[in-house]
């Protein structure tokens, strides 16, 4: 872990290793997964169940995120945000990498089936393989791949669900949707506003061929809109409170409000206002639906 020119003090090799495993996005995972287990569960809380809940899906996820990494280490050399990663920027051997990851993913898969039950194991299974072996490459050919890798990004509650509840329902399956839904508008403002950086590593999205944003800007308010309508389900639905249903209408339309100036604009400064709203509306719609939660 290591080039051959420079020894990296423990500081930058761990600062180096939270790269790799995405130590905040890993961090989004759990909380995620902690609020579907929360939600799923009945009566006094089981501390060991959870923890191995949110150890395995630890795990699982930085080990996703390394051999992201590994996979996608030409083209994070090609681009500016990427390139100073530890792959591209030889501060890590590929094996290294590579062997981290396997071991970080069987290891959390294996944690899941044993102290937990084979679903949530088999859902965190299916999280890393379509990350890994359909988002990644399908980058390079298809600009769907956004709505592909929107399906691993939205498992992580309902594994936490599975986790609690030992089964799939229409609730677990809410979280998903709301995660999924979330997700599309998210990803548009990031891809608009590297969009230059996209085009140089050879990446195929949305904005590719959209360089008036008009198509990506449409779809972010499009799938922002879904998003509401998703969020008041659980309200409509029964599984939750009036409260719920008026505070997840008002955040909504809040969020509506941003991909709205989004179209309007165009331009990177109303695209990072919609990016940094959908990190600020997640965790307050994820909290009010548990303080809600009958």
């Amino acid at each position: 872990m290591k080039s051959a020119t420079t020894i990296s003090s423990p500081v930058s090799v761990m600062s180096d290793v939270m790269t790799l495993v995405k130590a905040r996005l890993s961090l989004l995972v759990l909380i995620t997964t902690l609020v579907g287990f929360l939600l799923g569960w009945r009566g006094p809380l089981d501390w060991g169940l959870l923890l191995a809940t949110l150890t395995g899906t630890a795990l699982c996820a930085g080990g996703a995120a390394a051999l992201n990494q590994w996979w996608e280490r030409d083209l994070d050399s090609r681009m500016k945000r990427t390139r100073n990663r530890p792959l591209p920027a030889q501060r890590m051997q590929p094996l290294d990498a590579l062997l981290f990851g396997i071991f970080f993913s069987a290891t959390g898969i294996a944690i899941l089936g044993v102290f937990t039950n084979m679903r949530a194991a088999f859902l965190a299974f299916a999280t890393i393989a379509i990350y890994i072996f359909v988002y990644t490459p399908m980058k390079r050919w298809s600009s769907l791949n956004t709505l592909v890798g929107a399906v691993p990004g939205a498992l992580p509650p309902l594994i936490g669900w599975v986790a609690a509840r030992g089964h799939y329902d229409l609730e677990g399956c809410l979280l998903f949707a709301v995660l999924w839904f979330w997700q599309m508008p998210h990803f548009l403002a990031i891809a608009w506003m590297y969009r230059e950086d996209y085009e140089q590593a050879g990446c195929v999205m949305i904005t590719t061929h959209d360089p008036a944003g008009g198509t990506t800007s449409r779809q972010a308010l499009l799938y922002s809109s879904c998003l509401v309508m998703v969020t008041l389900l659980p309200a409509i639905l029964g599984f939750n409170s009036p409260a719920y249903f008026f505070a997840a209408l008002l955040l909504g339309t809040a969020f509506c409000g941003f991909a709205m100036h989004f179209l309007l604009n165009r331009d990177r400064g109303s695209a990072r206002r919609l990016f940094f709203s959908s990190i600020l509306y997640l965790p307050l719609l994820l909290g009010v639906l548990l303080a809600t939660t009958r």
